[in-house]
Order: C-alpha cells, then structure tokens, then sequence
C-alpha cells in the first residue's frame, strides 16, 4: 500500500531581483523599494522548509527577502533617505537575491526593527515547519524553546533591537536542520549562539 504522501512546503518561485535592479537608474529609488518588497513577498508567500519530508535549511535567501520586504516598504514612506539608508538599501537591492545581506554595523538605526522583525518572523516560519516533521525532543527541544524565547522577545519589541543582537538567534536557528540529523556539534554551537545573544 501506498502510505501518506511526504510533507512538503518548499515552493517553486525564484527569489530574482534583477528586474528591479534595472530600474533603479530610472526611477526613484523609493519606488524601486516598494517593487523590491512586492517580489520578496511573492517569493516569501511560495517558500517553505520541508522538501519531501526532510527538514532544509533556513536558508540565506529567504532571511533577505523577508527584511527586503519590510525594508522597502519603510522606505517607500519616508518622506527622503539619507545618504546612510540609501547605501543601506542599494546593497540590499545588489545582494539579497544572493543571500547576503549588510553586516549588522551597517544598518542604519532607522531600520533596526525591519532586521529584528524579519529574523523573527523568518525563525518562527521555520519552526512552523519544523515542527510538521519532528516532534524535539531533550537537549533540541530545550534549544527550540530557548529560540522561541529569544524571537517572542524580539516581536515584543517590535524589533528594535540591535542588529549584533539579533544575528545570534538567526545563527542558532540555521544550526536547526544540521541538529534534526543528529549533529551534537551542530546543537552545541546553536545553545552557545543563544547564550551569546544574552537574555
């Protein structure tokens, strides 16, 4: 007999921002913002973190889009950018297609709670999936729960948090899917990324 089919959430769309990086000689930069949001929120909307059952993960692509998204649109309200958030916004704009996003310096303080809330919202997607395909137990269960603390503190704040802080827990989270396979060294270094990232 033919048993269940395997869980499966991982979507099809591409994360492509090159369209958007063509207009931005063209238009005004806020604009091109607002666009940039609406195609990581589509590719956002698509993507997911089981692939045929097995735990993937938290990939580069997807914490960037989820801070383009908020990014862009913050930007496409403000009345001007200064010269600090408009470098800020180009490199987001050059690289979160590719994963990267700016170094937590480089942040400008207008835009903290966009990187604390997307870190949030992009480790609380991925427990939700985590949990279609594991129930944690011991040592994982007990890293799980200290992660969930750690983001349900960031949305308290509603992500105006520092940056510096904020990447710690995004780390821990992307140890997950190396710790689901049984890597103790994968579990230790996301419980050492969470003490790092203080209380």
């Amino acid at each position: 007999s033919v048993g269940p089919p395997a869980e499966h959430t991982a979507g099809a769309t591409e994360f492509d921002l090159s369209p958007v990086r063509a207009a931005i000689d063209e238009r005004p930069l806020r604009e091109v913002a607002e666009e940039a949001a609406d195609v990581a929120g589509k590719y956002l909307a698509s993507a997911g973190f089981v692939e045929a059952g097995e735990l993937q993960p938290l990939g580069p692509e997807y914490v960037a889009a989820a801070e383009l998204r908020r990014v862009g649109r913050t930007a496409g309200r403000l009345r001007a950018l200064t010269d600090e958030e408009e470098a800020y916004l180009l490199a987001l704009l050059r690289d979160a297609d590719r994963g990267e996003r700016p170094a937590p310096g480089a942040v400008p303080e207008t835009f903290h709670p966009e990187r604390g809330l997307a870190v949030a919202a992009s480790i609380d997607a991925y427990l939700a999936d985590l949990r279609r395909v594991l129930e944690p137990e011991g040592q994982l269960a007990r890293v799980i729960s200290e992660l969930q603390t750690q983001q349900k503190r960031i949305e308290a704040l509603d992500g105006n948090v520092d940056p510096a802080t904020a990447e710690p827990v995004l780390d821990a989270a992307q140890q997950l899917s190396d710790a689901v396979d049984g890597d103790e060294t994968a579990l230790k270094r996301a419980a050492t990324a969470l003490d790092d990232a203080g209380p």
